[in-house]
């Protein structure tokens, strides 16, 4: 079944915090009118959202079927590995500023350009991997601001297991997490590998424990986009149904 195209634009911002001009993909839905409002989902390693989640395609299925609300996607691609790990990484040198700019010149932006509900339960972040970790520290620091995480696979450390144990309201987020039985030994860019999986799991029962509306699944996969991608359909649907 054919469903009708939405269009994919780029912006730049210059952004202030990050000292550098960030180029950003935008999808637009086939319907696109500034009469209408729409709900703002925003990726981080957006390029692999676009390119290798096929997110546009998603959308326009969701939207073609009437399944999902209006809703604008935003890609932030990252410059280099090094580049994703100084924002992405919870001690990444740019984490701080990274996260910043998400919240106080994206956003207005956003909200300027675009008919936005302009509220956080309007606003939704998504992520793999370290992409999902930024994604998640970002909504818990500015739970105002970004009411809404889906998280694919997310990197897990202390410094997350910390600021979801402080955060004090957890009914101000909503959180879609899935994790893959197979992610025990991930190659990742330091020499060792890692076990995603475990940490998942406690982070889990954490969220769930705090009360936080949340969806969690275990898919029977690895850490790649084989499997991120076909989840994507389930947890854009589930979050903007």
């Amino acid at each position: 079944m054919d469903f009708p195209l939405g269009k994919i634009e780029e912006i730049t911002l210059q952004s202030k915090e990050l000292g550098e001009e960030v180029t950003m993909l935008v999808y637009l839905p086939a319907n696109y009118s500034p009469l209408y409002k729409y709900s703002l989902l925003i990726a981080q390693d957006g390029r692999d959202y676009f390119q290798l989640g096929r997110i546009g395609r998603i959308a326009d299925e969701l939207l073609g079927k009437k399944e999902i609300e209006n809703v604008i996607i935003v890609g932030i691609p990252y410059e280099s590995v090094e580049d994703r790990r100084r924002k992405y990484h919870p001690k990444g040198e740019q984490h701080q500023a990274y996260i910043r700019f998400l919240a106080h010149e994206l956003v207005p932006y956003l909200d300027e350009q675009y008919p936005t509900y302009q509220m956080g339960m309007g606003r939704a972040l998504i992520g793999d991997s370290l992409a999902a970790t930024v994604s998640l520290l970002a909504a818990l620091q500015y739970p105002h601001t970004f009411g809404k995480v889906l998280l694919q696979s997310p990197y897990v450390n202390e410094d997350v297991f910390t600021a979801v144990k402080d955060f004090r309201q957890p009914e101000l987020l909503q959180i879609y997490h899935t994790v893959g039985e197979q992610e025990t030994v991930v190659k990742t860019t330091s020499p060792k590998t890692k076990d995603f999986l475990t940490p998942n799991r406690e982070l889990s029962r954490i969220f769930k424990e705090r009360g936080f509306g949340y969806f969690y699944d275990e898919f029977s996969g690895n850490h790649t986009w084989t499997y991120w991608q076909p989840d994507l359909k389930r947890a854009i649907r589930q979050v903007f149904s």
